[in-house]
C-alpha cells in the first residue's frame, strides 16, 4: 500500500511538474511580488527603518550594519517568508482548476492512492518554492545581503523554509478544493500573506501597539521569521525554532485531514 501511494504521488508530481513547465510565468509571478517588495522596503524605507533597528543587533554578533544595510540584513528573512507564503495562491487555483475542470472527478473513478492526488499538488508547489525562493535570493544578495553564519547554518533555514512551505501547501490545497470558483481560489491564500505582514518580518513586534503585538507575537509567522533570521545571522533564537517546527507540524496535519476530507465529500463543481 505504501509503495502504491509512493508510486501515484511521484506520477501526480511528474504532472505538476509539466503544468509548472508550461506556465512558467507562475514561478516568476511568485518571486516578484517579494522582489519588487524588497527593492521597495530596502530603497525607500530602507534607510530610516535602519536606524531604528539599532544598528549591530540588526544585522548580528561582529558586524556594524547601519541604515540601510541593517535594514537589508533585518528583511531578508521575512521576504523569503513572504515568497514561501505566496506560492499558496498559484497552489489553491491549480487544485480549483482541476475541480471545475471534472479532473478530480476522474481521479476519483481510478485506482489512485487518493492521498497522492492531493500530495502531487504539494510536492510541486514545494518545487515551486525553490525556485521562486532562488530568484529573491540572488536579488538579495545584489542589493547587499550579506549572511553572516556557516553553511550548516544556511540548510537548516533551507530545511525550514521548505517545511513551512509544505504546511502551506497543503492548506492551500485545502483552500483550492473548498472555492466555488477559480476566482474565489485566487483570492482567498491572501491571508497567509497578510499573516507575514502581521509578524515580525518587516518591523519588530517590539513597536506595535500592544493587542497587535500580542497577536503578532503568538501566530506562526513571527517564530519562523526569528528563527530564519537567527540561523542566517546568529541572532538570539530562543525557543522560537522549536515553536516555528510545531507550527509547522500542526499546520501540515490539519491541512491535509482537511483536504483529505474534502477529497472524499466535496461533490465536484462543473465549469460553468
Amino acid at each position: 500500500m505504501t509503495a502504491l501511494v509512493l508510486s501515484d504521488s511521484v506520477t501526480m508530481l511528474r504532472r505538476s511538474l509539466r503544468r509548472m513547465r508550461r506556465y512558467p510565468s507562475m514561478t516568476f509571478f511568485i518571486a516578484a511580488i517579494p522582489v519588487v517588495l524588497l527593492l521597495l522596503f530596502v530603497y525607500v524605507f530602507g534607510g530610516t527603518m535602519g536606524q531604528g533597528l539599532g544598528g549591530p543587533a540588526a544585522a548580528g554578533p561582529g558586524t556594524a550594519a547601519t541604515g540601510r544595510d541593517a535594514y537589508v540584513a533585518y528583511i531578508v528573512p521575512g521576504i523569503l517568508l513572504l515568497t514561501v507564503a505566496g506560492v499558496g495562491q498559484g497552489t489553491a487555483i491549480s487544485v480549483a482548476m482541476d475541480m471545475t475542470a471534472g479532473i478530480v472527478a476522474r481521479f476519483r473513478t481510478m485506482a489512485i492512492a487518493r492521498a497522492a492526488v492531493l500530495a502531487g499538488h504539494v510536492l510541486g508547489s514545494v518545487i515551486q518554492v525553490a525556485l521562486a525562493t532562488m530568484i529573491v535570493v540572488v536579488v538579495a544578495v545584489l542589493v547587499g545581503f550579506r549572511p553572516t553564519t556557516d553553511p550548516a547554518a544556511w540548510i537548516a533555514a533551507t530545511g525550514l523554509l521548505a517545511l513551512t512551505a509544505f504546511a502551506i501547501s497543503w492548506v492551500s490545497v485545502a483552500l483550492g478544493m473548498v472555492a466555488d470558483s477559480v476566482e474565489t481560489a485566487s483570492n482567498t491564500p491572501m491571508i497567509l500573506m497578510l499573516l507575514v505582514f502581521l509578524s515580525s518580518a518587516f518591523v519588530p513586534t517590539a513597536t506595535m501597539p500592544e493587542p497587535l503585538r500580542w497577536f503578532a507575537e503568538h501566530q506562526p509567522f513571527t517564530p519562523i521569521t526569528e528563527t530564519l533570521r537567527g540561523l542566517l545571522f546568529g541572532t538570539p533564537i530562543g525557543n522560537a525554532g522549536l515553536v516555528a517546527v510545531a507550527w509547522c507540524a500542526v499546520i501540515s496535519v490539519a491541512g491535509y485531514l482537511w483536504a483529505r476530507r474534502l477529497y472524499e465529500r466535496v461533490p465536484t463543481r462543473p465549469a460553468a
